[in-house]
């Protein structure tokens, strides 16, 4: 029997279908589900297109493309026909990123014609929970960040990021884009920080993609004096609890594997491994 596959860019009425697609990983798949949750299929909303692959006449698979280049739910074939439109399409993403099996086979198709890559992190493990942690009081400082404290809260997630992807987010645009995302966090009371009596921010972690199953814990950072000294974990803790309290019934993250110390931590807090993404940084 001879089976029919095909790729093409979904398009607004193809909503609920992508969404049932999405539905079958909700915690693996949070990014892109909240994303589309707001903004629909729509390129300009969306901020990049929604490719589908068909089998059948059915839509299996997804690749978001954006500013990310990230495959849903996506086996072998449809990884091979997502990497046939990327290459047509030339490198337009700053990162491939998504299940480790799914991305390394994206990758080993695309690095030939888009390589090489910056940095890849082969396996960051994908950790959940869906409960607070019996024997970990959460940081009584570490609150919600308020709209008159982006100036505060700014300079710690630069920091953050370049620290954790290697180049600043403040580069190309002058960092507007990162502004806004960071503005839109913090006014969406996603947003968290301990700032000590100085005003300096000394731990911070964000609330990126939330739908109504899951959400995804972000940007963990402990200015660099303050560390060793036993914060992470109650500041992770109040985090969860805001975020199981407000946002999500199972909260998600995930980490290098080569930073143990992390790792760690989150176990500490209830965290337990339940995958692996892979990112490609150019």
């Amino acid at each position: 029997m001879l089976t029919q596959t095909t790729t093409r860019v979904l398009e607004p009425s193809d909503l609920d279908a992508a969404l049932a697609v999405l539905d079958r990983e909700p915690v693996a798949n949070a990014f892109v589900t909240s994303r589309v949750q707001v903004a629909g299929l729509d390129p300009w909303r969306l901020g990049g297109e929604m490719w589908g692959w068909y089998e059948d006449g059915a839509l299996t698979s997804l690749c978001y493309a954006g500013a990310n280049l990230v495959p849903i739910c996506a086996g072998p074939r449809a990884v091979r026909g997502f990497a046939d439109r990327a290459r047509r399409g030339g490198r337009r993403c700053s990162s491939i990123v998504g299940p480790a099996e799914a991305t390394s086979q994206l990758w080993r198709l695309l690095e030939p014609t888009w390589g090489p890559a910056r940095e890849v992190r082969t396996r960051q493990p994908l950790m959940v929970t869906d409960h607070m942690p019996a024997d970990i009081a959460p940081d009584p400082y570490v609150r919600r960040v308020r709209k008159d404290e982006l100036e505060t809260i700014m300079p710690a997630c630069v920091a953050m990021f370049t620290e954790e992807v290697g180049v600043s987010p403040m580069a190309g645009d002058g960092g507007l884009l990162y502004q806004a995302r960071v503005a839109e966090l913090v006014g969406a009371g996603r947003s968290f920080a301990r700032v000590d009596a100085d005003g300096k921010v000394v731990f911070k972690a964000e609330i990126g993609a939330a739908t109504s199953q899951a959400c995804q814990i972000q940007g963990v950072w402990i200015a660099p004096e303050y560390r060793g000294r036993g914060l992470a974990a109650p500041g992770m803790a109040a985090v969860l609890r805001y975020a199981l309290a407000d946002v999500a019934p199972v909260v998600s993250l995930y980490v290098n594997d080569f930073n143990i110390a992390a790792r760690r931590t989150y176990q500490r807090v209830g965290f337990r491994e339940v995958g692996a993404f892979m990112s490609v940084l150019f």
